[in-house]
């Protein structure tokens, strides 16, 4: 029987290439098509514009407002004494009590209270209004116990006092804003109630006594700066220097003795008053 003898015989070694190759094309191709999708949206992504974050807004100062404050406050006064010719010391002696008896004093005390008012704001410039008032204890006094009058044996004592119990204000204000910071001057009218005493007493015989007092609401003027800081939107902090003046008050009464005789007395003082304090203010 005769018969076919099969030979297997292998492929080409180019034939693999191409298959390989064939292999390769198809994998780039594939891996192309899913890259150019997303390269085109990278693109488009890039081509969008950024949007830029928004600016938290400006602090606006304008509202009313009502707060409290305290702080320390400084009182100070010249005192002035004029004794007239009389019947008990002689003009000489007048004269000396007169020099003697006129000099200046100061006093520190505590000061509390509260305080509204409103602002309006036009851009960066706030301006608006406060009124406020303080409790405010000073006695600033001026006393002479160690002179003699001109025989340099006598002695006598002179002394001044000047009361005051609270000190108001009704201010405008004006400044600049700085988002939540506002610096600010101030000036205005400026209130108070003193009580004036003059008391004068010697080693005459019979002694001579004297007094002189009045007591009156006066109206003076204040100036002064300051600056508040918002830490919310309804509560800020502020601190504040406040120089105010006020006129003189007058006092007249008498030197008398028990023997009749008589001096006219007349006393007087004027009034400067400084004052720092802190202050919490709520905005509505």
């Amino acid at each position: 029987m005769s018969g076919r003898v099969i030979i297997w015989r292998s492929p080409p070694p180019h034939d693999k290439l191409h298959r390989d190759a064939r292999a390769v094309s198809f994998i780039a191709a594939a891996s192309l098509a899913a890259v150019i999708p997303l390269t085109a949206t990278s693109t488009r992504a890039a081509d969008l514009p950024t949007k830029a974050p928004v600016a938290a807004p400006a602090y606006g100062w304008a509202g009313c407002y009502v707060g409290v404050n305290a702080g320390a406050g400084g009182a100070g006064s010249d005192f002035n004494s004029t004794v007239g010719n009389g019947t008990h010391l002689q003009p000489a002696d007048a004269a000396l009590v007169s020099s003697s008896g006129t000099g200046s004093a100061n006093d520190t005390a505590f000061l509390g209270g509260g305080q509204a008012g409103c602002n309006w704001q036009s851009g960066l410039m706030v301006y608006g209004i406060e009124g406020d008032f303080v409790y405010f204890h000073s006695q600033p006094s001026f006393s002479n116990n160690t002179n003699t009058l001109s025989d340099g044996v006598t002695p006598f004592t002179a002394t001044q006092t000047l009361t005051t119990d609270f000190l108001a204000t009704i201010r405008p204000r004006i400044g600049v804003a700085a988002d939540r910071n506002f610096a600010y001057i101030t000036g205005g009218a400026a209130f108070t109630r003193v009580s004036y005493a003059q008391s004068y007493v010697d080693g005459v015989i019979p002694p001579g006594i004297g007094n002189a007092a009045a007591s009156k609401t006066l109206v003076g003027w204040t100036v002064g700066a300051g600056w508040e800081h918002a830490w919310t939107n309804n509560w800020t902090f502020k601190v504040e220097y406040l120089f105010a003046s006020f006129p003189t008050t007058s006092a007249f009464g008498s030197i008398t003795d028990g023997a009749g005789g008589t001096n006219p007395l007349h006393g007087s003082a004027d009034l400067v008053i400084q004052t720092v304090r802190a202050g919490v203010n709520f905005k509505f």
